[in-house]
Parts: C-alpha cells; sequence; structure tokens
C-alpha cells in the first residue's frame, strides 16, 4: 500500500449550530487539553531511558498520532462546514435540519431530523442526509411515500408532517 490513500467518499459539508459547537468543542479540548497532557507524559517516558521496551513511551506515541489525525480531520472538516441556522424558503419540503414525521407501512409512527454526518449520533432520533432514509427523504412534500431499500427488503414510508426549528 502507497502512501497517499484515495479520499474517501464527500460527505455532506452541512452541520447544525450544534452540530458545529461539538466539533468545535472537541478540536479544542484535544488541542489545548488532552495532546498536551499526553505530550508530557511521552516526555516523562522518553526520560526513563531505552525506548524499545517502555509501553509507555510507544503508546503515547501512538495516541500522540492518533490525536494529530483527529485534529487535521476536525480542523479540514471544520474548515469547509456550512452552518444551517434558518428554515429554507420552501418549509412544505423536506431539507436539511426538518423534522420528519413518518408512518411505516404498518402504522406505526416514527420521527426523525435530518443532520449532517458528524451529528446524527448527537440525539435519538436524528438520521444523516447521506443515509439511504436521508437521501430518500430530501425535497419530498408531505403526504408522499417514500420506498428506502434495507437489507430485509424495500420499506416503505409516509411522510405525516414536516417541522423545522430556527436558530
Amino acid at each position: 500500500m502507497g502512501r497517499y490513500r484515495a479520499a474517501p467518499p464527500a460527505a455532506s459539508k452541512y452541520a447544525t449550530p450544534a452540530g458545529a459547537r461539538r466539533l468545535r468543542a472537541e478540536l479544542e479540548q484535544l488541542w489545548s487539553e488532552e495532546r498536551p497532557r499526553v505530550t508530557q507524559a511521552v516526555a516523562a517516558a522518553a526520560a526513563q531511558g531505552d525506548r524499545s521496551e517502555n509501553a509507555e513511551y510507544t503508546y503515547g506515541k501512538r495516541r500522540l498520532r492518533e490525536i494529530d489525525r483527529r485534529v487535521r480531520f476536525l480542523r479540514r472538516r471544520l474548515e469547509g462546514l456550512v452552518v444551517v441556522n434558518e428554515p429554507p424558503a420552501d418549509t412544505g419540503r423536506v431539507f436539511f435540519g426538518a423534522w420528519v414525521q413518518l408512518e411505516t407501512e404498518d402504522g406505526l409512527p416514527a420521527r426523525y431530523r435530518i443532520v449532517g454526518p458528524d451529528e446524527f449520533d448527537m440525539a435519538p432520533g436524528y438520521i444523516s442526509m447521506d443515509s439511504p432514509l436521508g437521501r430518500a427523504l430530501l425535497r419530498r412534500r408531505t403526504d408522499e411515500e417514500v420506498t428506502v431499500e434495507t437489507p430485509a427488503g424495500p420499506r416503505v414510508y409516509l411522510i405525516v408532517s414536516i417541522e423545522y426549528e430556527r436558530g
């Protein structure tokens, strides 16, 4: 394997204000708290002498590489991030940030918020706009049916309502 790898598929560049704040907070915590602490631990382990059999030094260096990799990722991600804090002009369609009330084929209700790929794990009911269901819902209107392919077969959803939060 060469040094340079193919770029991963481009993820959507959108985020809610809360999602952007979370990414910035993670970057700040890694850069100003965790990295200095790990750097100090590595320096202390290096001062003990033989580094070839020094587990604290080896694991500390590995952790520094992980931190630096994550910091580079977060900086690049934040650089191109588009923070969406206003609802779209057409609130009758599903766009980024919408809360969508669905009904399954079985008549069961489901409620999801369409968010960016960096924040779908922030709360129950958040789904990425890049997920199969998220992609299927985008630009749809109330009372439209959406079919999503799943490993168990196609699932059909009916869009019951669409809501947006401000700021």
